[in-house]
């Protein structure tokens, strides 16, 4: 799908506040009320949006260390993955799983309270994942950067 400058200056708009009213969304990107609103329910409906979320700091709620964990498997069928994407998706301190080409399997982003926790994690949940045969864990300094979306430009036509 083509993106004008409208859609991204919507797309902008609510990346920087989530909240904002529907009237003062039209007014920043210079449409009436009921345009802004349609051009809102066709990004929906196209799935640009995916949802309206708050963001949350890991840190303030008691969750001070990321672990990146990369995790090899026995193989890579179909029912493989799929058994161990199922069981990751239940782990509660899993922030992001993504399936790797390359010497991994999958990559994941992993939220502890301190190094005590991740160990707890590590024994009860990842250890318990089903094909899993390696696990490597890296634990994070310092978050530089955390974005939640890329840069946009509206499409050359």
């Amino acid at each position: 799908m083509t993106r004008d400058r409208i859609d991204i200056a919507i797309l902008e708009a609510l990346q920087k506040d989530g909240r904002i009213s529907n009237a003062a969304l039209a007014e920043a990107v210079g449409l009436s009320q009921s345009a802004c609103s349609r051009r809102l329910d066709n990004l929906e409906k196209e799935g640009v949006i995916r949802g309206y979320h708050a963001r949350l700091s890991n840190a303030a709620l008691g969750h001070r260390m990321t672990a990146i964990v990369h995790i090899s498997l026995s193989g890579q069928f179909e029912k493989t993955l799929a058994d161990f994407e199922a069981a990751v998706k239940r782990c509660p301190n899993v922030l992001s799983c993504h399936l790797m080409s390359g010497e991994y399997d999958y990559i994941l982003r992993i939220a502890a309270r301190d190094l005590e926790d991740y160990e707890r994690i590590h024994k009860e949940w990842l250890t318990a994942m089903p094909h899993v045969t390696k696990i490597n864990s890296s634990f994070a300094l310092r978050e530089v950067i955390d974005r939640t979306h890329v840069g946009m430009k509206p499409d050359m036509a």
